[in-house]
C-alpha cells in the first residue's frame, strides 16, 4: 500500500484527535515499518489494518465509519495534489464513470506498483451509475467517502446505495444516482 495512504491517516488521525492518539496507536500497533512513513513507500496493509483497529478501539468509532471519514479526507488530498486529474471532467458521473479507466491509469504513471481496487461500470446515464468495487482489501467505505466528496466537489449531491455482493466486502456493488 503506498504511504501516502499512512501518511494521510495519520494526519487525519492527528487533526481529528490529536498528536497523542497518533503515538498511541502507533505505540500499540506492531509495524514493520515502526510508524515511519513517506508518501511514495510502499508497506504492507497489514500495518494499515492495524492503525485503523487502534483508532477504533480508542475512539469506539467503527472502522467502516472511520474509513468513510479518511475517505472524504483523502479527496481533498486528490484536489490539492492532482487536480488535473479531476478537472477535465463536468460531472460526478463522469468523474466516477472514469475511475478504471483514466483515473488508475495516471495513478499507475505516478507510482508504478500501487495495488489499486478495480471498478467495472455495469451501467450509466448521465445521472446515474452501477459499478462494482472489488478489493481484497474490503475498504469499499473509503472509496464511499471519496464518492461523497466528489458530489460535493460538483455541488451536487446523490444517493449512493450499496450491496454487499461478497459477505467480506471484497466485491460491492454501488448504485448512483444524482439528486435534482
Amino acid at each position: 500500500m503506498k504511504g501516502i495512504v499512512f501518511t494521510e491517516f495519520l494526519e487525519l488521525v492527528e487533526t481529528k484527535f490529536g498528536l497523542e492518539m497518533v503515538d498511541r496507536i502507533i505505540e500499540e500497533s506492531d509495524l514493520k515499518s515502526n510508524g515511519i512513513y513517506t508518501a511514495v513507500g510502499t508497506y504492507e496493509f497489514s500495518e494499515m489494518l492495524q492503525l485503523l483497529t487502534r483508532l477504533s478501539e480508542h475512539t469506539e468509532i467503527d472502522p467502516d465509519d472511520l474509513l468513510l471519514v479518511y475517505g472524504e479526507h483523502f479527496f481533498n488530498v486528490l484536489v490539492t495534489n492532482y487536480s488535473f486529474l479531476l478537472d477535465i471532467y463536468n460531472t460526478p458521473i463522469d468523474l466516477l464513470s472514469s475511475i478504471e479507466n483514466h483515473i488508475h491509469v495516471e495513478v499507475r504513471k505516478i507510482y508504478p506498483d500501487a495495488e489499486l481496487p478495480t471498478f467495472k461500470v455495469l451501467d450509466k446515464t448521465p445521472k446515474s451509475l452501477i459499478m462494482v468495487y472489488s478489493s481484497s482489501r474490503a475498504l469499499y467505505n473509503f472509496g464511499l467517502g471519496l464518492m461523497n466528496k466528489t458530489f460535493e466537489h460538483f455541488n451536487a449531491s446523490a444517493t449512493i446505495l450499496l450491496e454487499k455482493i461478497r459477505p467480506d466486502g471484497t466485491e460491492v456493488k454501488f448504485s448512483i444516482t444524482q439528486n435534482e
